[in-house]
């Protein structure tokens, strides 16, 4: 008996509930027609690629395999600026040159692509090499692999824009994280029921080539998607274009609330890492710690995302608030700790579940914020601010590294106070920017 035909539209509608005629707000005709089957595409891809960026998370993984490998500190210092930041600081330019394109989907998929490659360079790194030489490898590796991924993110919004209805790409990245989520869960449990089993850099060498291998699926897969032709007006020259393109920020008054809103809603990422070095510092289980927190993460992407993404599409500006009340809040509880009941940190489990709490309210800042920049413009306008704003964010993402060197005289506990505050302003500011998912 054969098997019976997938209909697309039919898990599209238990996917979002759409029982009504199909909603196409701010896509043209064309693309409405084939909105389920690009609903599906673009969350298959989404999945895959999440996943590879979990299995090699520069804040957890990267560290691990460096530190396995004899790398000079200095060098693993420079894993999250990089990665982050470097997507972000060449996109203005890069705009430039994605505007010319009217098809836009291969310039996602060029990036994945290029990004399985670095990763399957670093997993060869952890195979054959270590010391000072493994370091410089990788932390080239991963500068072009952070190139790759501005590609995507410019490239991603548009043809989100393009393919995706209005008050539908929410839940797109929403359902797409819970599923990565649940994956990570898994191996934040593998790392838990091995905890006291050593784990080589050979190991982590397959499970970084099982994160390009991740990578591949997510470029062949967006490939599939089928996006019509759209605006091309605004390419040149790259420097000149990006030059022009920052004079927004003087005449685009919600724009220009949203970059400095979304500047400061980075003291929630900024905070997790000194989370975690506070847990290591007042603990020996390393290997259970480097578990728990995997656990935690994925728990938070798992139950979280569908709820922000879905909740997104009704107000992302809402989404934004709430969750950067919860990194704030529990950023505040974590100072409140370390001043007064630091013995607390001594138990194994606070910090993960700490660490889970802050992971469900950046959730929901970062699902929040791109559905918001996605709904706020269209056409090539919204390529513009996509680029304008990651570019900026790039620069303060590097300056903000800085903010390390006040350990010593403020402490972890200082530093967390310090970007909690700078959560509340935040969170003043979100409040001022105009709604976008009314109309």
């Amino acid at each position: 008996m054969p098997l019976k035909k997938i209909n697309p539209d039919n898990i599209y509608n238990k996917l979002v509930n759409e029982e009504d005629a199909r909603v196409c707000k701010a896509i043209d005709e064309k693309a409405c027609k084939v909105v389920p089957g690009n609903f599906l595409l673009t969350i298959i891809s989404y999945f895959f690629n999440k996943l590879a960026d979990a299995v090699a998370n520069a804040k957890v993984v990267l560290p691990w395999i460096m530190e396995s490998l004899n790398v000079p500190l200095f060098l693993i210092s420079f894993l999250v600026p990089i990665k982050e930041s470097g997507s972000l600081l060449p996109q203005l330019f890069i705009a430039a040159y994605v505007r010319k394109l009217p098809i836009r989907k291969w310039v996602w998929s060029l990036g994945t692509f290029l990004q399985a490659l670095c990763m399957f360079g670093i997993a060869l790194v952890a195979w054959n090499m270590e010391g000072l030489n493994a370091g410089l490898a990788i932390i080239a590796l991963l500068i072009a692999m952070s190139l790759a991924r501005g590609l995507c993110s410019v490239a991603a919004k548009d043809v989100v824009g393009k393919t995706i209805p209005k008050t539908r790409r929410g839940a797109l990245n929403g359902l797409s994280a819970m599923l990565a989520g649940l994956l990570v869960v898994v191996l934040g449990v593998y790392f838990l029921l091995n905890g006291e089993k050593p784990f080589s850099a050979q190991n982590f060498g397959v499970l970084l080539s099982l994160a390009g291998f991740f990578w591949i699926l997510a470029s062949i897969t967006y490939g599939q998607i089928k996006e019509y032709p759209g605006e091309t007006d605004g390419g040149g020259n790259a420097f000149t274009v990006a030059i022009s393109k920052l004079g927004i920020l003087k005449t685009d008054k919600p724009f220009r609330l949203f970059v400095i809103t979304r500047a400061l809603f980075l003291c929630s990422v900024l905070s997790a890492p000194f989370f975690v070095i506070i847990a290591q510092q007042n603990s020996d289980a390393n290997a259970y710690l480097l578990g728990l927190f995997i656990l935690s993460s994925g728990l938070a992407d798992l139950l979280s995302a569908n709820f922000w993404g879905k909740f997104s599409d009704v107000s992302s500006k809402k989404v934004m608030i709430i969750g950067a009340t919860i990194a704030t809040t529990v950023g505040f509880v974590v100072v409140f700790i370390d001043f007064f009941y630091k013995e607390l940190f001594s138990i194994i489990w606070i910090m993960p579940i700490i660490y889970f709490i802050l992971s469900i309210g950046y959730q929901g800042i970062r699902i929040g914020r791109k559905t918001y920049i996605t709904d706020l413009a269209e056409g090539n306008k919204r390529t513009d601010y996509v680029a304008v704003s990651n570019t900026l964010i790039g620069f303060i993402l590097l300056l903000s590294g800085l903010i390390g060197t006040l350990s010593s005289f403020i402490g972890l506990g200082g530093i967390i106070l310090v970007l909690s505050l700078v959560g509340v302003f935040a969170i003043y500011l979100a409040k001022q920017l105009p709604e976008v998912q009314e109309d």
